[in-house]
């Protein structure tokens, strides 16, 4: 066995050896040169970009055929809206009045306790979840969505909300809270 391998490994050794020789077929380093030199010529008299030290083009470094920029442009930002700035935040400085205690809650979170009415200013007294108690009546704002209380009545407050789509347009809605009656048993 070992002699196989020895036959083998001389036969693999004299193959390579004899490929050496000087009447190779291949291309030298310097005809590679001379033809490299040739192209470089070739593209600046047809107008193509100016060769790097390692022979690519530099167009190719910028960026310009491997998807980079134009050539020329550049970026103005004036007159566009800040891509990092947040949607959301930009429409909420558009509010002109500070938020009161009743409007960081949601209408299903509050409930009207009492009702004063048949008075000249009907008030009612509106509960928020941790127990406290606001008194509301007429104009008075109230709920997330811009709610204003219109109506006053016996056991009813009435709030309208404002809602406003992705579109943009302004919805209106009339929402009733009433006076939770307690129940027996």
């Amino acid at each position: 066995m070992k002699r196989f391998i020895a036959v083998t490994a001389a036969t693999l050794v004299a193959s390579a050896l004899g490929g050496c020789g000087s009447d190779q077929q291949g291309q030298t380093v310097a005809s590679y040169e001379q033809q490299r030199q040739a192209a470089q010529v070739r593209n600046a008299s047809q107008g193509g970009a100016k060769p790097s030290k390692a022979g690519a083009p530099e167009k190719a470094a910028e960026g310009g055929t491997l998807g980079g920029s134009d050539k020329g442009y550049t970026y103005v930002a004036a007159g566009k809206r800040d891509p990092f700035r947040s949607f959301v935040l930009e429409h909420a400085k558009d509010r002109i009045h500070d938020r009161g205690p009743l409007e960081q809650f949601d209408l299903a979170q509050l409930s009207v306790v009492a009702v004063v009415w048949n008075t000249e200013r009907p008030r009612a007294l509106v509960l928020d979840p941790s127990g406290r108690g606001y008194v509301v009546a007429e104009g008075t704002m109230i709920g997330k969505n811009d709610g204003r209380v219109t109506d006053i009545s016996d056991n009813t407050v009435v709030v309208r909300e404002t809602y406003v789509d992705y579109l943009g347009e302004r919805t209106e809605k009339d929402i009733e809270m009433h006076v939770r009656q307690s129940q027996g048993g």
